[in-house]
């Protein structure tokens, strides 16, 4: 059959009927481990009841009333997140690209409104990645992704990976803010350490510019603890989130402290969807879920003991396996060479995972997987990494 869709995605030849849990049921009949659960989107796992029942509830209310009116569940969560993170405001958005635009927007906004306007550069990791859009993918400073998209954006300027120095030299009197990934999803699972990050917001505090701190693969319990910096116990000024925040439902955001919030006034940003009734009901029973007593201490303990296993088997596997990147169920294997192979081996053992850059496979299991799921997986890995060796 011929798609009508454009070229855009080099999917794969698999199609599913349904999902349950950290598991989904191709339209072949074949049970798949789903570790990639809509790159780490699915926080919750598949067809999870508490969600399915949140969003039954409200579907039969209201779906979009749009920003003109109040939105109580709007508010609501608004309020959670903000009593549990470092942030004041919120404005809601559809997705992580959006939720980026916003975060930029907002820093800019910030300084124009304390009458320095040409303050307004935002300096960012080259090969990075910040979304989709025109604003991010300039963002990001990867050739790759600009190509063809031209004219550049200007507003951006790039330092390398673990570059302090370099970091340092770039900002100029026209910077706004530093942003970064405080776990690099795309680029490689590459964990930017604590002590960095630590130097990042003394630089930001001496230089009187904004961190901005983007959160939406690594955040919403996704490392362990809510946000991934709070294990560097740093204070950002914005944080874009998204993916796990919506459990599967499309819904983004951007955090932010009071002061920087007190540039955005009526009319300054919106978008016809976002914090709709339906979208913020279904991420407030996330946080029911997120917010439970002992849930995030559960997941530091599995991805403690995945993370173990993990190295058992690179440490028996060494001219395969360089190394295992990540913090919590943000997982990264990194190969000596292209993943490509490995990760079609894996799925024709009915392990499903996703590739990042520098030959990483991204290993990304809901928040709630079991530790016999994770067992299966290692199972699994141990098995097509000795096909590889028997070679």
């Amino acid at each position: 059959m011929i798609s009508a869709l454009a070229k855009n995605y080099n999917r794969r030849k698999l199609a599913f009927k349904k999902g349950k849990g950290s598991f989904l049921y191709s339209t072949n009949g074949k049970k798949y481990l789903d570790f990639v659960q809509g790159i780490a989107v699915n926080s919750l796992g598949h067809a999870n009841p508490y969600l399915i029942k949140a969003i039954n509830k409200q579907s039969k209310k209201v779906w979009h009333v749009s920003n003109a009116f109040n939105i109580p569940e709007g508010e609501r969560l608004a309020k959670r997140l903000t009593q549990k993170t470092f942030a004041d405001a919120v404005i809601f958005q559809n997705s992580g690209a959006e939720a980026t635009e916003a975060a930029i927007k907002v820093a800019r906004r910030y300084f124009y409104s304390i009458g320095k306007p040409k303050k307004n550069r935002i300096l960012c990791i080259k090969n990075s990645f910040h979304g989709r859009t025109i604003a991010a993918i300039n963002a990001s400073g990867s050739k790759k992704m600009t190509e063809g998209f031209g004219p550049k954006v200007n507003g951006f300027d790039h330092f390398k990976f673990g570059d302090h120095n370099g970091l340092k030299k770039m900002i100029t009197n026209k910077t706004a803010a530093v942003m970064v990934e405080t776990i690099m999803g795309e680029g490689g699972i590459k964990v930017i350490p604590d002590w960095c990050l630590r130097d990042l917001r003394k630089i930001c505090n001496k230089k009187k510019i904004l961190l901005i701190l983007d959160e939406v693969q690594c955040g919403i319990g996704r490392s362990g603890k809510f946000f991934a910096f709070e294990h560097a116990k740093v204070k950002p000024d914005i944080v874009p989130i998204a993916k796990g925040i919506g459990g599967g439902f499309p819904i983004g955001a951007v955090l932010m402290t009071k002061k920087v919030a007190s540039g955005i006034v009526p009319g300054s940003h919106g978008s016809t969807y976002a914090g709709s009734p339906l979208a913020t009901s279904v991420a407030n029973e996330v946080l029911n879920q997120i917010f439970k007593k002992g849930f995030l201490k559960k997941v530091e303990k599995i991805s403690k003991y995945f993370h173990n296993e993990l190295n058992k088997i690179k440490d028996d596997h060494k001219k395969l396996i360089k190394e295992v990147r990540g913090v919590g169920l943000l997982i990264g294997i990194k190969l000596h060479n292209d993943q490509s192979k490995f990760i079609k081996k894996l799925e024709d053992n009915k392990l499903l995972v996703i590739r990042a850059a520098e030959n990483v496979v991204r290993v990304l299991p809901p928040l709630n997987v079991k530790k016999s799921e994770i067992d299966l997986a290692i199972k699994i890995i141990r098995k097509v990494c000795n096909e590889f060796n028997e070679k």
